[in-house]
């Protein structure tokens, strides 16, 4: 087996202050990049089709690059913010991708919630031309986000991982790390199988509850009150009594595609993920009657509608 080329820090920069790219400045992405910005290291971002973001960015002063090839070879360490194993995937496998624009001293951080398996090997394309790979998904919210006080848990190569903690400290408060590379993944589909979980239960609680004709604010109440309180509750409730779904600008299609690739994980494991997949139906019921692109607050709604109830009317989505 050919030797594995040992990774060589960046000289273009001094210590400290590497070139960033990023891509995906979406809900979550948006406010890690705007953190890692504010902290003072260039950055240059890769835009999509929601400009909105991008154009924020750029008049903070990144620099916008004209494909994923470019970002690359404009950066010292690229951070991907994707909806899934799959864009990341087509990130780096494409003909001007991150593999064919890879140089050693690359590190590319992976900051989305994706399949651990997936992760693994593409680490070992990248280690091949030199390169690493680092997960850090990310944890909390789109509000934490830009308040740059996110959650991440981190696997990779330990001077790998060194080499991105300052980076990652401008974004996030709490940081764990994890171990050997696809650790931090796996540790993120399982808390996420944890809360979308919970937020389902909580949903057809809270629509059983109205079809009773329960007062809702009694339950959130009882709730707060005792061992069954969470903060998934306590994020889902504001929307139950007032209509509020800021507290958690989580799109049911991305809870959904969380789900499915936590009961893949269990299954790869020799588990059989029996409430997972129920769960995951949930979520791929809702999405197929249209409601992807709502919150996960909008749930219980969601359910009482399916089951010819309602809670409130829906928000647009």
């Amino acid at each position: 087996m050919a030797a594995v080329p040992e990774l060589r820090a960046p000289v273009e920069q001094p210590i400290g202050r590497p070139r960033i790219g990023y891509a995906g400045v979406g809900l979550m992405g948006h406010g890690a990049a705007s953190n890692i910005l504010a902290a003072g290291f260039p950055l240059t971002i890769l835009g999509h089709r929601n400009r909105a973001p991008v154009e924020d960015l750029v008049a903070r002063g990144a620099a916008e690059a004209s494909g994923m090839g470019d970002l690359v070879r404009r950066s010292d360490v690229v951070f991907l913010c994707l909806p899934s194993s799959i864009q990341v995937e087509q990130a780096m496998e494409a003909e001007d991708g991150i593999l064919a624009a890879a140089r050693p001293g690359l590190i590319v951080v992976d900051s989305t919630t994706a399949d651990p398996a997936s992760t693994r090997r593409l680490g070992a394309s990248l280690r091949a031309r030199g390169a690493d790979l680092v997960d850090a998904p990310l944890g909390r919210t789109p509000r934490e986000a830009e308040a740059g006080r996110l959650s991440t848990f981190v696997g990779g190569r330990p001077d790998s991982v060194a080499a991105v903690l300052p980076i990652i400290r401008s974004y996030a408060e709490v940081i764990i790390e994890a171990g050997e590379l696809g650790a931090g993944h796996t540790l993120k589909l399982c808390n996420n199988a944890i809360s979308i979980g919970t937020c389902a239960v909580i949903a057809e609680a809270v629509a059983t509850a109205a079809r009773l004709g329960v007062d809702l604010g009694k339950l959130h109440e009882v709730v707060s009150a005792g061992g069954a309180n969470s903060a998934m509750f306590q994020m889902v409730m504001p929307w139950v009594l007032e209509g509020d779904d800021s507290r958690l600008k989580g799109p049911l299609r991305i809870a959904g595609k969380d789900m499915r690739a936590f009961c893949k994980l269990a299954e790869e494991a020799g588990m059989a993920p029996v409430v997972a997949q129920s769960i995951a139906q949930l979520y791929a019921h809702a999405n197929a009657q249209g409601h992807a692109d709502r919150f996960m607050p909008t749930l219980p709604g969601i359910v009482a509608t399916l089951n010819g109830g309602k809670i409130r009317d829906l928000p647009p989505g």
